[in-house]
């Protein structure tokens, strides 16, 4: 009687006696990966082990990281745009003041990664 490993072309080596199966990962595309998509893998390995091993053994990890920060920036820019509209932060405050719009920008952005880090990043 064959084994489930064994029906599904599953081989085995002899080390020491012993029966050991030749497990192999699959190979993942190689994307870049920046700053959500590393804090998001941090999340994962800490808080949501079995997902993350999961995403692991499929290989199919690094692919839905990349989709993670692509996502994240995509909303960190319509997040940010529409908290400037609202708060009244255009071009022409940055022609007449550059101090003062690099500061509200800054706040801007901090505002909208807080957003991305509880709706995304931390879920």
């Amino acid at each position: 009687m064959k084994t489930i490993f064994e029906q599904s072309d599953g081989t085995y080596t002899t080390q020491n006696g012993y029966l050991v199966p030749d497990l192999v990962l699959l190979t993942e595309t190689e994307l870049s990966l920046c700053k959500y998509a590393m804090m998001h893998k941090a999340y994962l390995e800490q808080h949501k082990r079995i997902v993350y091993n999961n995403l692991l053994v499929s290989g199919k990890l690094n692919e839905y990281l990349y989709e993670i920060e692509q996502t994240a920036l995509a909303k960190l820019k319509n997040i940010t745009k529409q908290i400037a509209i609202k708060q009244g932060v255009t071009e022409s405050l940055k022609v007449k003041d550059q101090i003062q719009w690099v500061r509200l920008i800054n706040n801007i952005k901090n505002q909208a990664e807080e957003i991305i880090f509880s709706e995304l990043i931390y879920k």
